[in-house]
Formats: structure tokens, C-alpha cells, sequence
């Protein structure tokens, strides 16, 4: 008899509070906008982060509210900004060009040379700890694959060379290979571009670069003074040439004596 009436206390406390919870729960329940749903089907689901946002449904639920750009998903390209306007209800928006990453680097291993041999954990960015890196040169390619590692669409690969080598047909500009390169040596670039490139990275001086790598650029200057179309400049001991201005014309290509000056990688076309 002396159980039943904290039983009774207990169990009519418990109906209280339980209706409470209920009534909060509709109360202050927020109501889900299926849209948010919809698009997230539409992206590429990889949860790369390029966006800007944590994953997929966040970017989701950011431009269903208004506080993402609806072009902001890289990796699905124009198509699925076109998707996403369309769920929205608004005017499609933006251009059908693909980015792609690009490495600037020819450092492979043969050509490449160390300071000593590292045997430790084997990421870039721990590798730079000692020392500031392996390689000689400071801002040459340490290889160990952070880049690839970080690639959500499996678009990256080591070559026995030594470098990444990028699938342009996989690879769909998100960056995070960009962000992941301890050494800035991975940008993000316009597939369709044509012309010339120079994919080194190293603003040492000749001497210097000759020391480090066989095929560093050294800043001479000789493949600038060939362009007609003044699309190359020289700075910092590094030669870059101008996509917008370049058109394939090939003259810097014998003037450079390190061989360095390459066609721009295009993206296979099947037929």
C-alpha cells in the first residue's frame, strides 16, 4: 500500500511532462522543405566541400534558403545548376565550362634531385617538417600523394615517375587536391583553353634551379622574347604564359632549352 502512491506520483509525473515534450515538439517543430530533399539528389553526392559548405544536404539546405550561390556546386558543372534553378523556380545561370586540376610540376624522380632520404610518415605535408621537405628543390613535387588521397572522385593518381597525374575525364575541378598540396602546386584551370604551358613551379634562381632539377625553368627569358603575341612574362625566375593570349603558334617551344614549354592537356573526346 505504501508503493502505490509514488508509483501514482511517479507515473502521473511522467504523463505530464511526457505531454509537454509532445506539445514542444509541435509546438516549435520546423518544417522540413522537401526541395532541400530534391536537390541534393541532384549533386554529384560526393561530399567534396567545394561548394564551401560541410556536405551535400548543407549545400542543399544553403540554397534553398537563399544563403548559397545555385552555381556554387562545382563538380556538377552547368548541368546541375540548370537542375537546381529548376527545382527553384528561377532563371538558369552560369556557363557549361569544365575545370579541371593541373599539376605545375615536371620533378619526377629521375630528374628531380634530394637533399637526403626520408623514411618517415608518408604525407607531403609531414614530410615538410624535416627540414622543409626531401627534394632539393623548395618548390619541386615530394610525391607522397596528399593530393591524391584528398581526390572524392578517385581522379588523381601517383605515376612510378614519382608525380600526379590527373584523369581529365574524372577529375571535375572541386580543389580539394588544390588545398590539400602542401606546396600550392595544383590549380584549378579551364579544360577548353588551348595553347602553351609551363607546369613548374619554382621561383629559384638558374643556378639554383640547375642544381635542384634537370628540368626546372630557369627564367632566361628567351621564350618570351620569341612570342608574337607577348603572351609570355617572366617573373620571380619563372616563365607563365597567358591562355587568353596564347594561340598555339609553337614558337617559345625551340627557344626553351629545358624542354619544359608543353601543349595544354585536353580532355579525350569519344566519338
Amino acid at each position: 500500500m505504501d508503493l502505490i502512491q509514488p508509483l501514482a506520483l511517479v507515473g502521473g509525473l511522467g504523463l505530464i511532462f511526457g505531454s509537454l515534450l509532445a506539445f514542444a515538439a509541435r509546438r516549435f517543430a520546423v518544417e522540413e522543405d522537401a526541395r532541400v530533399e530534391t536537390i541534393c539528389d541532384l549533386l554529384p553526392n560526393a561530399n567534396c566541400g567545394a561548394c564551401g559548405f560541410p556536405g551535400c544536404i548543407s549545400f542543399a539546405e544553403k540554397v534553398v534558403s537563399g544563403e548559397a550561390s545555385v552555381d556554387s556546386c562545382i563538380p556538377g558543372g552547368k548541368e546541375t545548376t540548370d537542375n537546381v534553378c529548376e527545382v527553384l523556380g528561377v532563371e538558369p545561370t552560369g556557363v557549361d565550362a569544365k575545370k579541371v586540376a593541373e599539376v605545375y610540376c615536371l620533378g619526377t624522380k629521375d630528374v628531380a634531385h634530394d637533399k637526403f632520404e626520408y623514411h618517415g610518415v608518408q604525407e607531403c605535408k609531414a614530410a615538410l617538417t624535416f627540414g622543409g621537405g626531401f627534394k632539393a628543390c623548395s618548390y619541386g613535387c615530394l610525391g607522397l600523394g596528399d593530393c591524391v588521397r584528398a581526390c572524392p572522385f578517385d581522379a588523381i593518381h601517383m605515376a612510378d615517375n614519382g608525380l600526379p597525374v590527373v584523369d581529365l575525364e574524372l577529375c571535375n575541378g572541386c580543389g580539394n587536391c588544390v588545398k590539400a598540396c602542401p606546396r600550392d602546386l595544383i590549380r584549378i584551370v579551364d579544360a577548353e583553353r588551348i595553347g602553351k604551358y609551363v607546369p613548374c613551379s619554382s621561383k629559384d634562381r638558374g643556378k639554383a634551379t640547375r642544381e635542384a632539377c634537370e628540368v626546372g625553368c630557369i627564367g632566361d627569358g628567351k621564350c618570351a622574347k620569341v612570342c608574337p603575341q607577348e603572351a609570355i612574362t617572366v617573373e620571380n625566375w619563372l616563365a607563365t604564359i597567358d591562355s587568353e593570349k596564347c594561340d598555339d603558334c609553337g614558337e617559345c617551344v625551340p627557344a626553351c632549352k629545358r624542354e619544359i614549354i608543353k601543349d595544354v592537356p585536353k580532355v579525350p573526346v569519344h566519338h
